[in-house]
């Protein structure tokens, strides 16, 4: 019979936990992924596993969301001691630790026709999570991080991504380094800011794009704002001139795909 973790003072689930915190995840070059679905789309992106607590009390397989579990990879635990490790109340009894991937922009080929979401100094993780979301929905041929330091694999980008990190070709470089991808490519580029005098509506996405978004605090640099071929807004009527970035970059993104579906 597998052993079975019972207390939350054992070492692996010290390092489980510990994971949470930046340092001990680059020294460790591992992180932490929580919940049934979002383990499935890890496993079939080709992610590697080092170890998947299991709480079988729990947990039920999806079969829309497989997991090939491995005698070698698990760690049965008690209930009381997943309900401790889980950060959420619905995780369906299983959390995997897994190896980073080096997230490379050469690994992004650009596409003829490509759409592609370029984000510089998005400040919040769930915001982050949030636009791997929708660039999952929209059905999107990459997400840039023009922050080399960016660390796709804080807890909060893996959950509130739902899983869409492992679905979306994602990679980090700096802002010159973007740029040459993008004229590399034939990209045309296109800045969120609240001083364009261009509707979102008036602009062509027909054609291989990259939508630009900046910081919710400062928005996009002088950099990009110089660089981009043009810049456009999203008409408001209300009280202030802004929304929730991942919100607009919802509304950019679907703009394009509408104009691309009536072309």
């Amino acid at each position: 019979m597998a052993l079975e973790i019972t207390s939350i003072k054992n070492p692996r689930i010290k390092f489980l936990q510990s994971l949470e915190k930046s340092r001990d995840r680059k020294e460790s070059q591992s992180f932490m992924i929580e919940g049934i679905r979002e383990i499935s789309l890890a496993q079939q992106s080709g992610y590697e596993f080092t170890a998947i607590y299991v709480c079988e009390a729990v947990y039920v397989p999806d079969a829309q969301y497989p997991i090939e579990l491995t005698a070698d990879d698990i760690l049965h635990v008690t209930e009381d001691v997943f309900a401790h490790i889980a950060y959420r109340e619905n995780s369906g009894g299983i959390i995997a630790v897994a190896k980073m991937k080096a997230l490379l922009l050469d690994d992004i080929k650009p596409k003829s026709n490509g759409l592609y979401l370029i984000l510089e100094r998005v400040e919040k993780p769930g915001n982050m999570g949030a636009m791997l979301r929708t660039a999952d929905a929209a059905g999107l041929d990459g997400v840039i991080i023009c922050d080399q330091s960016t660390d796709f694999f804080n807890p909060n980008v893996v959950r509130s991504s739902v899983g869409c990190l492992f679905t979306v070709p994602v990679a980090a470089a700096s802002n010159d380094e973007v740029l040459a991808w993008c004229h590399q490519g034939g990209i045309k580029l296109f800045a969120a800011a609240l001083t364009a005098k261009k509707s979102c509506y008036e602009a062509d996405f027909i054609n291989s794009t990259a939508i630009l978004m900046g910081s919710e605090s400062e928005g996009l640099s002088t950099f990009w704002l110089k660089q981009a071929d043009e810049q456009i807004l999203i008409p408001m009527k209300g009280k202030i001139d802004s929304m929730n970035v991942s919100n607009a970059a919802a509304i950019l993104l679907f703009e394009a795909i509408r104009q691309r579906s009536v072309k």
